[in-house]
């Protein structure tokens, strides 16, 4: 197995294998540098659906969330703030990041704020130069500290691949498990809709909390339904072993693969957050590289999604 230090892109949109479903044969390997600038290399189609499932999901919430009168929300993370309109765009902003010594900070990607803190949030973004400018600005500066101050919580976006009412453990109950000492559990086996926590981002997160006075809440978008926790409950699970961890073997995408620790909390531990009223639609895209590869994928566009009164009152409690 091979490892390399991770850069900030490829760690944006790597792949778990086991969500590896497309391999197109007859080609040779295709330099990631004749896409783009860099020496990378891509060598499937499910980064490139990766990436615009994750820009989809949390564009979604975004909306769904700014669609209702009580709370405004702020990109913040760079995975966020990061051009959305190719992946060449959200590439090179990830080489700027890399390049200003800012590539290894880990940020929340959204914060939330009561609607009658919005228009001052939305002034000390536009002082600091927009969301986009947010990740190069030190969270010792003044306004960035100012904008905090202001957020009732900050949000980590994940996505899953998955219609979450179809997986085939959704709705079982738990059940007392012997591998728990009798605690609450489903089978190891089990597919349900779970939220993910890598351990790599646990302490950074944790530390970020702890500094920034913002509770973190991690939102997890599946194709039809979304689900919330705080980062305090996850910790608190993973804690008195009721949350196990797992070891899985991500692959970015020049193809380096690593094994990291993640951790599963079953959508039974989380609040509501969202329901799709309607589904997207899946549009084909592709790139061409200089000498006519073409690297065909999938995009995600439209689809709306109704928050979740469990998520309103979790917010209005923070707030």
């Amino acid at each position: 197995m091979h490892f390399e230090p991770e850069h900030p892109f490829e760690r944006a949109i790597e792949v778990s294998e086991s969500d590896i479903e497309f391999e197109f044969r007859g080609f040779d390997e295709l330099a990631w540098s004749e896409f783009w600038l860099n020496p990378r290399q891509l060598r499937g189609s499910d980064f490139l659906m990766r990436w615009s499932q994750g820009v989809w999901s949390e564009e979604r919430l975004v909306e769904c969330l700014n669609a209702h009168g009580e709370f405004a929300c702020y990109a913040y993370g760079p995975s966020g703030v990061a051009p959305t309109e190719s992946v060449r765009d959200y590439e090179l902003y990830f080489e700027r990041l890399e390049k200003a010594g800012l590539g290894g900070v880990k940020r929340p990607d959204l914060l939330v704020f009561r609607r009658s803190d919005a228009d001052e949030a939305e002034q000390i973004i536009k002082k600091l130069g927009g969301e986009a400018e947010l990740p190069f600005i030190p969270e010792t500066d003044p306004g960035i500290r100012e904008l905090l101050a202001q957020a009732i919580v900050a949000i980590e976006c994940e996505n899953s691949l998955w219609v979450a009412k179809q997986m085939p453990a959704f709705g079982k109950q738990l059940k007392p498990m012997a591998r728990l000492g009798g605690a609450m559990g489903l089978p190891k086996t089990a597919v349900l809709p779970t939220i993910i926590l890598k351990e790599q981002d646990r302490g950074p997160l944790q530390a970020w909390e702890d500094a920034a006075g913002v509770p973190i809440h991690i939102w997890h978008s599946f194709y039809d339904l979304a689900y919330g926790i705080s980062l305090s409950a996850v910790q608190s699970l993973i804690a008195n072993g009721t949350v196990e961890p797992i070891e899985f073997t991500y692959q970015a995408p020049g193809g380096a693969t690593t094994r990291k620790t993640i951790y599963k909390i079953y959508y039974l531990y989380t609040y509501p957050l969202g329901e799709a009223l309607d589904e997207p639609m899946l549009k084909a895209q592709c790139i061409t590289d200089k000498n006519g590869h073409i690297l065909p994928y999938v995009t995600f566009e439209g689809g709306t999604m109704e928050l979740k009164e469990d998520a309103l009152n979790v917010l209005r409690k923070l707030s």
